[in-house]
């Protein structure tokens, strides 16, 4: 069963059609929106501050989502592919973004629409990703614009692909 608790009283919020495995862990003020997903070992901890999701949001298995006391809130959009042991911390994600596996993200950064962060990247702190770049490295610097076929083939398709995982879980009962 997976570990959903309240923090200061306030207790997290789903919307409709999530998967939360169930050694996910998910506290305090958190909201998402539909069809989101919280896979193996992923924590999402708002319990310092608040955490809000938009719809299709996958949390990959061992990533953690956090935020700063008193100083920053994560704000994540629709369609957000959060990868395998990823960080994300204090940060705005706009909609349609994949961040990679490993990838470390954290407080005043702003990820804006179609970007990519690439596997093992770290986003320092306030570094703005316009709409559409592929940034990585460490510190993660820009690559190249995000082509379409990029954007169809990996921010999209990785999306659709953890809504249709998550079903194969939920249907077991």
């Amino acid at each position: 069963m997976p570990l959903i608790l309240p923090v200061q009283d306030v207790l997290p919020k789903f919307g409709s059609d999530c998967y939360i495995a169930e050694n996910a862990t998910v506290v305090g003020d958190f909201s998402c929106g539909d069809e989101c997903s919280f896979w193996f070992n992923s924590v999402v901890r708002a319990d310092v501050n608040s955490i809000r999701f938009g719809n299709r949001v996958n949390v990959q298995d061992g990533a953690v989502i956090h935020c700063t006391y008193e100083k920053t809130k994560t704000e994540i959009g629709n369609n957000v592919s959060i990868g395998h042991n990823a960080i994300v911390h204090g940060c705005r994600i706009q909609d349609n973004v994949l961040i990679g596996m490993g990838a470390i993200v954290m407080d005043d950064v702003i990820i804006e629409s179609g970007a990519i962060v690439a596997a093992g990247a770290v986003v320092l702190e306030g570094t703005i990703i316009k709409e559409g770049s592929l940034y990585a490295g460490v510190p993660a610097k820009f690559v190249k614009q995000v082509s379409k076929d990029l954007r169809e083939g990996e921010i999209e398709r990785i999306a659709r692909n953890y809504v249709k995982y998550s079903s194969w879980f939920k249907s077991r009962n």
